[in-house]
C-alpha cells in the first residue's frame, strides 16, 4: 500500500484551520527534493514553515509533494516538501497535531532467477471468435 503520510497530512491541515489555528510543519531538510531556503534551516537540518493560507500562494498538498510559495526576508521563494521530508505538522498556537516515524524506503525486491532451466514453457492463451 502507498504511504498514508498525505492524507493524514490533508486531514490535520485541514483540522487545524478549522480551529481558526495555524499549521506549521516540520521538514527534514536532508532528504532529496527538499527546495527551502537554506538560511533559515537550524543547525539539525530543520525548518519550520508555516503553510497557512495568510502566509503562502497557491498552497498544492498532494501524495508526493507540498508547494507553495512564500516571501522569506521579503523575498518570494518557491518551497517544495516531498511528503516523506514532513517530520510533523501542528498548531502554533497550542502544539496540537502530529509527528510521523521516519519512513524507510523500501528495497528493491531481488532479482528472479529464470524458471525456464529444462522446464516446459507454459502454451500462451489465445482468444477466437465464437459464433
Amino acid at each position: 500500500m502507498t504511504s498514508n503520510r498525505p492524507y493524514i497530512l490533508r486531514a490535520f491541515y485541514e483540522w487545524i484551520a478549522d480551529n481558526r489555528c495555524t499549521p506549521y510543519i516540520l521538514v527534514d531538510t536532508h532528504l532529496p527534493g527538499v527546495l527551502v531556503p537554506q538560511h533559515h534551516v537550524n543547525e539539525d537540518g530543520q525548518i519550520v514553515l508555516n503553510i497557512s493560507e495568510s502566509a503562502v500562494v497557491g498552497l498544492n498538498m498532494d501524495n508526493y509533494a507540498i508547494r507553495f510559495s512564500a516571501r522569506f526576508g521579503g523575498v518570494p521563494t518557491d518551497i517544495q516538501v516531498p511528503v516523506g521530508a514532513v517530520v510533523g505538522i501542528y498548531a502554533r498556537e497550542n502544539g496540537q497535531g502530529m509527528v510521523f516515524e521516519a519512513e524507510e524506503t523500501p528495497e528493491p525486491p531481488e532479482p528472479t532467477p529464470p524458471t525456464s532451466l529444462g522446464k516446459k514453457t507454459a502454451k500462451k492463451p489465445s482468444l477466437r471468435v465464437v459464433k
